[in-house]
């Protein structure tokens, strides 16, 4: 982007992270659902869950919790998105000596700050909980990069949905699936465990490369090639993301 455009989105990125700051259950409630599926598979189902990996349960779930945090997340962004082209608020946009681009990347920006306050609320629920880490800075680091990057490939799927949608409900329902994807990897359970099929499925999907890299990350172990599977996926996801946004985008709006 130009310095002009990179202007438009600093200034449009203040007003929705103003937007935030005013109405902060936005977080809360981003953060409430994953905390209670933390809270039932730790305390209810985890002592009948073997994992494998000799630790704490709650070390083994949190990479895939986090994943939740943000797919359930990104849904606002849609929200914020379609609400915004319903109240004419974009058009009127049109009108000033605006980036096009900037009304886009301001939404995308205020997701990735947004969803990470979410996971930063989740994170301390769980080290309450008992959760420990041997992570280095360098580890933790990573783990904020590949969060902030998996929040932005689905934050741009949101933009599409919050672009296409008819109504509000159409707007957010998009994110079912995404949240749904983790229970069927090694978020929750070893995909060992798993039927045939279902296994192989959540062995090749991108969430259980990326929650095994989390959770490697985590431990302080070495991440090996599951890494750049995971990267593979996250920046594939965005890249087809962004160019479907801004299509959909430039068609929308004309």
């Amino acid at each position: 982007m130009t310095a002009y455009a990179l202007a438009d989105t600093r200034a449009l990125t203040g007003r929705s992270l103003r937007h935030i700051l005013r109405s902060p259950d936005t977080v809360v409630t981003t953060a409430i659902t994953p905390i209670a599926l933390m809270l039932l598979f730790v305390y209810v189902l985890g002592g009948a869950i073997d994992t494998g990996s000799g630790g704490s349960y709650v070390d083994y779930l949190l990479p895939g919790i986090l994943l939740v945090t943000i797919a359930s997340g990104v849904a606002y962004t849609s929200y914020r998105l379609f609400l915004d082209l319903k109240g004419g608020i974009v058009e009127r946009f049109r009108s000033m000596p605006i980036a096009r681009s900037s009304v886009l990347w301001a939404h995308v920006l205020t997701s990735v700050v947004a969803n990470l306050a979410s996971v930063a609320v989740v994170v301390a629920v769980a080290l309450a909980m008992g959760f420990r880490t041997g992570a280095s800075v360098g580890a933790w680091l990573a783990v904020v990069g590949i969060l902030a990057l998996f929040t932005l490939a689905l934050t741009w799927l949101a933009v599409i949905a919050g672009l296409s949608a008819k109504s509000v409900d159409g707007a957010s329902a998009f994110s079912y699936p995404l949240i749904f994807l983790p229970f069927v990897s090694s978020a929750f359970v070893p995909t060992d465990s798993m039927p045939g099929p279902m296994a192989w499925f959540a062995e090749h999907q991108p969430v259980t490369s990326i929650v095994d890299t989390l959770r490697a990350l985590f431990a302080g172990q070495p991440v090996g090639g599951g890494i750049w599977v995971a990267l593979g996926w996250l920046v594939g996801i965005l890249v087809l993301g962004h160019v479907l946004a801004v299509a959909t985008y430039r068609k929308r709006i004309g």
